[in-house]
């Protein structure tokens, strides 16, 4: 009996790939139902099939499975000959993960020896017997142009923000040379309607047209994220190479940190939700609001965070010490100018007045904050507290002018004590996971602060393409200076248990 050519596709994958990585690696590869479905409608097609979109949640094996249809049309039964194939995706991390997944499917299968030949440094697969190339591209690398593929795999595309990228275009529109070319797009969903794989996939669904093959798995909107009923829904690998007791755990936390909600709906349950969403949840808040003992700073020292801000608004230095349990203390100072008081109270819909009498905030004498009052007033309360300062750790704005104040007031420590903290996500990522670490363990004695309380409370995270957070002052609703330079300030203490934590954790 002739196979049809979707079961010659997986014909091929189970007969001469193996699984390259995991706890069964070098098995026989096993395509899971919802792998064969998604082959045989793509090449089964009677209308044949153009563009083929499958999107489920992340750790559902989408890389794997776009290294094995990559080396069907490269060695396999959809080798076309002179062809050439592409895989794309946002980075070359990504990219370079589907061309290694497939060079070790390719090198634990003694079968196919002979068949091919590889170039690690351009991410090339080259089949012998037909002369079909296969490169993996990067958005932020080697563009498909001067390419003409009749097989494209996008991955991840999700992460795409607005309608395309030059880059997506770049490959779509290469594939005009061919007759009949094939658009794969295998990826979690965008957070937007507006997003590209979003409108992609309310098109097929919309339009119905034959030519497109649309296979979406997703939890049902607004679903509990502890409803088990729905984690199948967009992980159809659960419980076979989609850990359960991972998904839960996650999925735990993010109940408890409504920061991590939305990336959890998003990555974990396959919905089209937002990045963007309030960081912290209350009780987890609350449950760290033990007040900071005096004597830790007198001990040990401090970090200060510093959020200079604009000089007719708040600024905030918050002191961190940590002491031998491993606790975090934080102690704040805030600064507002004493002219203008009650027109930013009622703009920020806040009790600035009531918080100066209750010594929560400082004012300033003046119309702005003038950075030698505020050194001087630091200076004589770490001197009469008795605390040395280790370090201080700022945002570069305006910190030239609060140097210069530092030493005028004798606030002075040596260079090599100034931290620069970049405000981007890239600096400021590793300062959130410290901080929500140091949280979830109940490790934070911030004392319950107002100013404290009401950044926590209204701090918004957003998230770049590869993951990284940063706190968007942008978006969130009220002032959350003394949050940023908190995070700022414990981080070199909550980094410092970490490491331990993790050298420890490699003895055996």
């Amino acid at each position: 009996m002739k196979l049809s050519s979707g079961s010659r596709v997986i014909a091929f994958a189970e007969q001469y790939l193996c699984i390259p990585e995991g706890s069964k690696v070098g098995q026989p590869l096993r395509l899971e139902p919802f792998q064969r479905k998604f082959i045989l409608d793509i090449y089964d097609n009677p209308a044949g099939t153009r563009r083929a979109i499958c999107s489920l949640a992340r750790k559902n094996g989408k890389s794997a499975l776009i290294a094995a249809i990559v080396l069907a049309h490269v060695i396999g039964p959809e080798a076309k000959q002179n062809t050439q194939i592409v895989s794309g995706a946002m980075s070359r991390d990504q990219a370079a993960l589907v061309f290694n997944l497939a060079v070790k499917m390719l090198d634990m299968s003694p079968q196919l020896a002979g068949l091919y030949k590889y170039v690690p440094s351009g991410k090339r697969i080259i089949g012998l017997r037909k002369n079909v190339e296969f490169r993996a591209l990067a958005a932020d690398g080697t563009t498909a142009h001067g390419l003409s593929p009749i097989l494209a795999i996008l991955d991840e595309v999700g992460q795409i923000r607005g309608a395309s990228t030059p880059f997506v275009e770049a490959i779509t529109t290469s594939q005009g040379a061919h007759e009949n070319p094939l658009l794969i797009a295998i990826s979690t969903q965008a957070a937007s309607d507006a997003d590209m794989l979003s409108l992609w996939i309310d098109d097929a669904i919309r339009s119905g047209d034959p030519t497109v093959v649309c296979h979406l798995h997703a939890a049902d909107p607004g679903c509990d994220l502890l409803d088990e009923s729905q984690w199948q829904k967009a992980n159809p690998a659960l419980g076979i190479f989609r850990g359960e007791k991972d998904l839960r755990e996650q999925l735990q936390e993010a109940m408890r940190i409504p920061g991590m909600e939305g990336s959890a709906r998003n990555l974990l349950l396959n919905q089209r939700v937002s990045l963007d969403s309030l960081w912290l949840a209350p009780t987890v808040w609350k449950a760290n609001s033990a007040a900071p003992d005096i004597d830790v700073f007198r001990a040990n020292g401090a970090h200060i965070g510093l959020d200079l801000s604009n000089r007719n608004d708040l600024t905030a230095a918050v002191l961190a010490a940590i002491d031998d349990d491993g606790f975090i203390h934080l102690m704040p100072f805030v600064f507002a100018p004493a002219t203008g008081m009650e027109d930013r109270e009622r703009r920020d819909k806040a009790p600035y007045t009531a918080w100066v009498r209750d010594g929560s905030l400082v004012a300033v004498p003046g119309a702005t904050v003038d950075y030698e009052w505020v050194c001087q007033f630091l200076k004589g309360k770490l001197d009469d507290l008795g605390i040395e300062p280790m370090s201080i750790q700022f945002d570069r704005w305006r910190i030239k002018e609060f140097k210069s104040a530092a030493e005028r007031s004798g606030l002075c420590l040596p260079e090599s004590a100034w931290q620069e903290v970049g405000q981007g996500y890239k600096d400021f990522s590793p300062r959130i996971e410290s901080f929500e670490g140091g949280l979830l363990k109940n490790k934070i004695r911030h004392g319950g602060h107002p100013l404290l309380n009401l950044g926590a409370a209204h701090a918004v995270v957003v998230r770049d393409p590869a993951g990284n957070r940063k706190i968007a002052k942008d978006k969130s609703t009220q002032r959350i200076d003394v949050l940023v330079a908190s995070l700022m300030a414990a981080h070199p203490l909550l980094a410092q248990t970490t490491a331990e934590f993790d050298t420890g954790a490699l003895i055996a």
